[in-house]
């Protein structure tokens, strides 16, 4: 049976990053209590209503290290979950102490994942990031002291004025730190932010390419093995709860603009946390919109979803001669599983998809 996720949505920060379009805000710190209050109190309607145990939980935002610890404890002892599931926070480096990490542990946070991003100053300002790459030592020491083996790092690749070299820096400073995983992402410009308003801030197609091979390379070379485009593992580090959302599972959304999901159902909360705290009060539904897939999409979507990861897709679901497939797809075990140079094709590559329905 497929895991079952539950996905709790921190909306805080104490800035903003020039490249975020999530649902973040920098100034509804005085709302902290209430929010959690409520989200405390949708997880226990939704386990009254027949939730069942998480088998993955995942604490992001927002910047979750950002509000008192004590926090977090009451929301995981709100969440009830099965034997062996990995909970997950997503951590600033500059936020973690040694102490926060023990009171995670104690609330059973086994993985955390910390925003690296650049282990470059001047690529980090180009970002619009604040913190201090000195710390993300401190915060993976911190984490390990308090008995949480599984850490992932988080890097993004692609701003202006990044060398190879300076990606190189951040790899090598990454590996030093023995991650058991690494989720490397090339910058991509979202409407509305203040990247997108300048263009000559944009990342570089090209540039990218070469950074991704290098990051495979190194990553690779470290033992950290790709089971999906943008994310490497130690075997058996791989995130479960990643894996939730590219098998078509189900999973509960809690919080401000958290997506749920079931068999086929998904659907998304209000956006602002004030608006979610209201209706969790009133006792009306938190509930945005939804959707519901036909099974021709969904089954594309798997398709889709699956050509992305190291098991890849049946070869008959790929409509391409073996000319076509040499050098960007290998075949195992009757599935057309992309190589390196694939990767970088994928989006065109899954145009090609065919659901045989």
């Amino acid at each position: 049976m497929a895991d079952f996720g539950v996905y709790v949505h921190i909306p805080f920060c104490a800035s903003r990053c020039d490249y975020c379009a999530f649902a973040t805000w920098t100034d509804r710190g005085h709302i902290v209590d209430e929010y959690v209050d409520a989200i405390v109190v949708d997880i226990g309607h939704k386990v009254a209503a027949g939730m069942p145990p998480a088998d993955t939980v995942f604490l992001g935002g927002g910047t979750p290290t950002l509000i008192d610890p004590a926090h977090i404890t009451r929301i995981l002892a709100a969440v009830p979950v099965s034997a062996g599931a990995e909970v997950s926070v997503e951590c600033n480096p500059d936020n973690v102490t040694g102490p926060m990490m023990e009171t995670f542990a104690a609330a059973g946070v086994n993985r955390v994942s910390i925003g690296v991003q650049s282990m470059v100053t001047h690529v980090l300002a180009s970002l619009g990031r604040t913190h201090d790459q000195e710390n993300v030592a401190r915060a993976v020491a911190h984490a390990r002291s308090a008995g949480i083996r599984k850490v992932n790092l988080d890097l993004i690749y692609g701003a202006v004025g990044e060398s190879l070299d300076d990606w190189r820096v951040t790899l090598l400073a990454a590996l030093e730190m023995s991650p058991t995983h690494v989720s490397a992402y090339g910058l991509t410009v979202e409407p509305g932010t203040p990247l997108a308003a300048d263009p000559s801030r944009h990342p570089d197609d090209d540039e990218q390419a070469d950074k991704y091979i290098v990051a495979d390379q190194m990553l690779t070379a470290a033992g950290l093995a790709n089971y999906e485009i943008s994310n490497w593992a130690v075997p058996g580090d791989e995130c479960r709860h990643n894996r939730v959302y590219w098998d078509q599972g189900n999973y509960e959304g809690f919080g401000c603009a958290a997506h749920s999901h079931r068999d086929g159902r998904r659907w998304w909360n209000v956006r602002t946390p004030d608006r979610y705290v209201e209706l969790v009060r009133s006792g009306d539904s938190v509930v945005a919109a939804d959707e519901v897939l036909d099974a021709e999409t969904r089954s594309f979507e798997r398709l889709e979803l699956s050509l992305r990861t190291s098991r890849g897709v049946p070869v008959d679901s790929l409509d391409l001669s073996a000319a076509e497939m040499e050098g960007l797809v290998e075949v195992r075990d009757g599935n057309a599983v992309l190589t390196r140079a694939g990767r970088l094709l994928a989006n065109e590559i899954s145009t090609r998809l065919i659901t045989g329905d």
